[in-house]
């Protein structure tokens, strides 16, 4: 049977006190679905065969993992699982249940992947075909000259502040105007479970932005008729062709039009600039527990990730630290005493 949700049940009150907690702790929107989700379903297919979702034994917990598994991905089983760990754990500090029936479970573990991460010259890739979109507009004779120029202007500033600061596409929607400061080159952000961050910006970013916001983004406020007022204008930073705020949608479809473009591979996405912000910093030399402030992580273990991408930097600590890796004596050989 498919552990599909059955909507005709109501919910368990344990359920909805488990994400009051979730959105008491500022857990993202997207999180308290997900796991709103997963849980609900865990909960209806035990319902569906009579189970004490309180006391569940350890042979009805591998039979849902039997299910789970054969119906969703390994990555989904994984992040299902999680939910449903935390969901338990709520309910036994909370008093409403007796214990954590997953804590005796072994569950699957997912091989730890390898990010994708971007040559700087790909990067430079990505950015010579916007530079290419703003020179064709900038040549154009048209009405649409205007509005060319402010999305090619747009596109260069996403570029450059996602691969300088390392954001994440959500935070990168979420920029706003009053989180900026071009002159110290900081950008505020808000990310994983509420935690605020700077981002910083290098030179590039810092003046593709002072075009954007001096050039293309008026044009393009002034395109939305519901901006008229101060009090109603957006104030995100990265707008669409319409004046509105970039959403996250919009921002994916317009890095993969410029992924395609520059003839990067597929699966090259906005996270991918993230890794590589991550991999070309370290392998600049910047210390590890830099790097983890910010990307935002709250763990160095999340950062050490990127420790393993790039050979090359292994290579040049082994030089510079290995006594018999820096010695340049030839190797003596039989011929040599022959001689």
């Amino acid at each position: 049977m498919s552990e599909a949700r059955r909507s005709d049940r109501p919910r368990d009150p344990a359920l909805d006190r488990f994400l009051a907690s979730l959105e008491a702790r500022d857990a993202s929107p997207h999180t308290r679905r997900a796991y709103g989700a997963a849980v609900e379903r865990y909960l209806d297919w035990l319902a569906e065969r009579r189970i004490d979702w309180h006391a569940p034994s350890r042979g009805e917990l591998r039979a849902y993992l039997a299910t789970l598994s054969a119906a969703v991905a390994r990555s989904s089983v994984a992040q299902r699982l999680a939910a449903i760990r935390a969901f338990h754990r709520f309910t036994v500090r909370e008093g409403l249940a007796p214990g954590d029936p997953w804590g005796a479970i072994a569950t699957p573990r997912l091989p730890r992947r390898l990010p994708r991460v971007l040559e700087v010259e790909q990067v430079e890739q990505l950015l010579a075909v916007v530079d290419e979109q703003l020179r064709r507009a900038w040549a154009l004779d048209s009405p649409h000259a205007e509005l060319e120029i402010a999305l090619a202007l747009r596109d260069r500033a996403i570029v450059e502040v996602a691969y300088a600061a390392g954001l994440r596409i959500s935070e990168l929607a979420a920029a706003d105007l009053g989180s900026l400061d071009l002159r110290r080159g900081e950008l505020r952000v808000v990310g994983k479970g509420r935690k605020e961050r700077v981002g910083l910006l290098g030179r590039p970013a810092i003046a593709a932005l002072n075009a954007w916001l001096d050039e293309g983004r008026p044009f393009l406020l002034a395109r939305n008729a519901a901006a008229d007022s101060a009090a109603v204008a957006p104030h995100e930073v990265f707008l669409n062709h319409r004046g509105e705020p970039l959403g996250v949608r919009g921002l994916r479809f317009k890095l993969d039009g410029l992924r395609r473009a520059a003839g990067l591979p597929q699966g090259v996405s906005p996270h991918t600039l993230r890794h590589s912000f991550a991999t070309h910093l370290l392998d600049g030399g910047a210390d590890l527990r830099v790097v983890q402030e910010l990307l935002g992580h709250a763990s160095l273990a999340t950062t050490q990730v990127y420790t393993h991408v790039s050979p090359g930097r292994l290579q040049a600590a082994y030089r510079d630290a290995h006594p018999r890796a820096r010695r340049s004596d030839p190797v003596e050989t039989a011929a040599d005493h022959e001689a």
